[in-house]
């Protein structure tokens, strides 16, 4: 994914470059890339325009769910990234179907997964060989996407680079809402470990992935930090004068939080993250949450709004 010097055409001037699901994460990628491509942000709301603009991208109004919008996107760009999550059903990832349907032969894609595709893992320190073993809808959907787009690549010789990401957070990523309302956490005995990464040092990881990442190649994009999840929500509150969430144990938690949240709290386990370091040259900013709570703290950010 080296040496990405021209666009389409063979015109000179800045390469392009295609953001689908250009969010927070999308407008720290746009942010750092912006000198160097040409980008166009893909949104499926006419009102944000102005903002992505403003950012320094060309918009384009499309939806991954409606086929027919898509076809002005068809060999637009040689480089693209992915961040736009699934549809919130079904175990098919219909949107990666209908981008790997248009994606041009030969194409650098980046694509923002999630560690949700391993399952529980029983707590185990693991690398990105881990057999796949989703437990839920959503964890289904994106490992449907993984395969849909690594078909894409051995099909049409594209150069394909797969991001699994872990929680992502930033000053105004935190659970705070969470921790006012008093929402419980699971006791010592039956915590979790959960995997975390600053947005700032995901957007750099995703222009690292761009730049560096071997085709068909699956890659953490994860901190250091190896917490227990209350030990996070300790660490959030600490850090922004809240009180401690209260502890339960899961059979009483499983009666007081919504699905969601207690699948999050189902599924234990760590991440090792060497290939980002050895093989994309990444030096993390935030490597872990403790340090990187310390610093918004230094910055003014304690008050909670």
């Amino acid at each position: 994914m080296k040496n990405i010097k021209q666009n389409p055409g063979g015109k000179l001037g800045k390469p392009r470059l295609l953001i689908l699901g250009c969010g927070d994460v999308g407008l720290r990628v746009l942010a750092l890339l912006k000198q160097r491509f040409r980008v166009f942000a893909v949104t499926s709301r006419p009102d944000r325009c102005a903002e992505l603009r403003a950012a320094g991208a060309i918009p384009l109004v499309a939806d991954l769910d409606q086929p027919a919008t898509l076809a002005r996107l068809a060999r637009l760009a040689q480089v693209a990234i992915h961040l736009a999550p699934p549809q919130s059903a079904g175990e098919k990832d219909r949107r990666s179907r209908n981008l790997a349907a248009i994606l041009p032969e030969r194409a650098t894609l980046v694509y923002i997964s999630t560690t949700g595709v391993y399952g529980d893992c029983g707590g185990a320190l693991i690398d990105e060989t881990r057999i796949l073993a989703p437990h839920n809808g959503r964890a289904k959907r994106r490992v449907d996407a993984e395969q849909v787009l690594r078909a894409w690549a051995r099909r049409r010789n594209g150069r394909l680079a797969i991001l699994r990401v872990p929680g992502i957070y930033a000053a105004d990523r935190l659970p705070l809402a969470r921790l006012k309302q008093a929402t419980p956490a699971l006791v010592a005995a039956d915590d979790v470990y959960t995997n975390h990464i600053h947005a700032d040092d995901l957007a750099c990881i995703i222009v690292a992935a761009v730049d560096k990442a071997a085709p068909l190649r699956i890659y953490h994009a994860s901190d250091d930090s190896q917490l227990k999840m209350a030990e996070y929500f300790d660490l959030v509150a600490q850090a922004f004068g809240l009180p401690l969430p209260p502890r339960l144990p899961r059979a009483e938690l499983e009666r007081v939080v919504s699905p969601m949240l207690l699948s999050f709290m189902s599924e234990s386990r760590r991440l090792q993250n060497r290939r980002i370091k050895l093989e994309l040259g990444v030096r993390l900013r935030y490597p872990d949450v403790p340090g990187a709570l310390s610093a918004m703290g230094r910055a003014g950010l304690k008050q909670v709004q």
